[in-house]
């Protein structure tokens, strides 16, 4: 006779140990992007939940252990395709040192590990912690130039429809009770990125279907942004309405946070209303599921996982290890056309960190002067990039200068027509309105672009390609009253000059 068939018992021995060995060799391998996710978390208090969110996600499949114990882990080949393109992103954003880019892309390596050694059956079973793991990328800063300007809006309107009069520019007002500006900490970001982060694991604990989680995350993330709006608002009014004794200084963030705290327990105590019971745990004995993998099958795809992973950083020093020459000799042309190179004739200069060469300089002509400024850089790094949210024309603290407008242009620089960024620079507390266009492009082995995508994309293309990643920011700026005559003449006249300075400066 034949035995009646085994029930298999789900064997996660083998599967347990080698997910401590891949996150290890993830470690080991990828220490330094961790680490500096790990520091933004400390010292930033918009991405301080980024603390929690692992330990969040651990509890979460602890609190359902059951489902997945219950499961047969079977490790899958097919995984390394994802995982290898995970680990090009990471490449890439190493190359070109955007953290935002290799931390979401750790937070992959690892989901990707992970799935790969449990199979997709029990992967299924935990998506949810897996995925929450990605709120541990500190990523939410490129929104604040659009929020700040989307609450200077809302502001500035609501003000005058309260029947108080409002002079605005750029992200800066003023009403018959003093000035006001619209700084980073005003944007929201903060509130934004905590509601959606409580937000998504509250939908997740406290309903079952997909269509409810659905609309309460989106709820989580537009409701911050309404009330930051509002928000702004109150607070401008209070200090408008107690002669600016409320509502200033320290006053100003507590007040904000109160008012978003409130808004957040509403938001939840509303939500709460549409709960749905959790479906309670089955208690599952032995499975009669896939049976076991046989372990030089299991043990090879860990093999593989391992190899894929040590692959990308061997590549990156590999890649640095062609370009260690970080000396540049930069010179610009004594005259371009009819300009004569001279002295810096304002006391602005743009806000580039650690350079590995810049020049600052002025060309005159009979008419008039224009300002160029270049920020050169190569073998960038954290440290010293071109591309960075950091690199600005001012600063939001300075005390002397502001941003007012903001704007596209075109010009022919070097005989091609390119687009240019531009900018209206004001001098603050200047009796005689002292205001000056400034245009702003970047070059990359020796492409001129204004998109902060491209140029990244184009030092990654460049280092994979063994060009290095010599680039540069090109400023020229000019008096108001003759920049319509004055910033064209000059790049016309001195643009190919300036782009040969670039490329001789550029490794031979």
């Amino acid at each position: 006779m034949t035995p009646p068939m085994q029930s298999q018992l789900p064997n996660w021995k083998p599967t347990l140990t080698a997910i401590m060995a891949i996150l290890l060799w993830i470690g080991y391998w990828y220490w330094g992007t961790l680490e500096a996710m790990a520091q933004i978390w400390w010292r930033s208090e918009t991405y301080t939940h980024g603390l929690i969110v692992p330990p969040i996600a651990l509890w979460l499949i602890w609190r359902d252990r059951q489902r997945p114990a219950a499961a047969q882990p079977q490790a899958t080949g097919w995984a390394a395709l994802p995982l290898t393109g995970l680990i090009f992103l990471w490449l890439l954003g190493d190359l070109t040192a955007v953290n935002a880019l290799t931390q979401f892309a750790i937070i992959g390596i690892i989901v990707m590990a992970i799935m790969a050694l449990v199979g997709w059956q029990v992967s299924k079973l935990i998506a949810f912690p897996l995925l929450f793991l990605f709120f541990a990328v500190p990523i939410g800063d490129f929104l604040l130039p659009q929020l700040m300007e989307w609450t200077a809006d809302f502001t500035v309107q609501a003000l005058r429809l309260s029947g108080i009069p409002v002079y605005r520019e750029g992200q800066n007002f003023v009403i018959p009770s003093g000035h006001w500006s619209v700084v980073e900490a005003c944007s929201g970001v903060r509130y934004l990125i905590a509601s959606l982060t409580v937000g998504t694991l509250y939908a997740y604990l406290t309903y079952t279907s997909l269509k409810r989680r659905l609309i309460f995350i989106l709820a989580s993330l537009l409701v911050p942004i309404l009330a930051n709006w509002l928000r702004a608002y109150i607070i401008v009014m209070l200090g408008h309405l107690s002669d600016n004794k409320l509502a200033a200084g320290v006053d100003h963030l507590i007040y904000g946070w109160v008012f978003f705290g409130v808004v957040i327990v509403i938001m939840f105590a509303i939500g709460a209303r549409w709960a749905e019971p959790m479906e309670p745990a089955q208690q599952s004995g032995p499975t009669t599921g896939k049976a076991p993998q046989k372990p030089p099958y299991f043990w090879a795809i860990t093999l593989l996982l391992a190899v894929l992973i040590a692959a990308g950083p061997l590549y990156e020093k590999q890649l640095r290890q062609s370009h260690i020459d970080a000396s540049v000799s930069l010179s610009l042309p004594a005259t371009a056309g009819s300009w004569q190179v001279d002295a810096p004739a304002i006391d602005w200069q743009p806000r580039f960190a650690n350079p590995s060469a810049e020049q600052h300089s002025v060309y005159r002509n009979p008419d008039g002067w224009v300002g160029l400024y270049i920020a050169y850089y190569r073998n960038q790094n954290y440290e010293r990039k071109l591309v960075t949210s950091t690199n600005v024309l001012v600063t939001s603290s300075d005390p002397l200068w502001q941003i007012v407008a903001n704007r596209q242009a075109n010009a022919s620089f070097g005989g091609s027509q390119v687009a240019i960024r531009e900018a209206e620079l004001l001098k603050k507390h200047s009796l005689a309105n002292e205001r000056y266009i400034v245009w702003q492009a970047y070059w990359v082995n020796g492409h001129l672009t204004t998109s902060d995508i491209k140029a990244k994309w184009l030092t990654a293309w460049a280092m994979l390609t063994g060009h290095g990643d010599d680039s540069a920011a090109v400023i020229i700026y000019t008096p108001k009253d003759a920049a319509a005559k004055d910033l064209p003449t000059f790049v016309n006249e001195a643009g190919g000059e300036i782009l040969r300075s670039l490329n001789e400066a550029r490794p031979k």
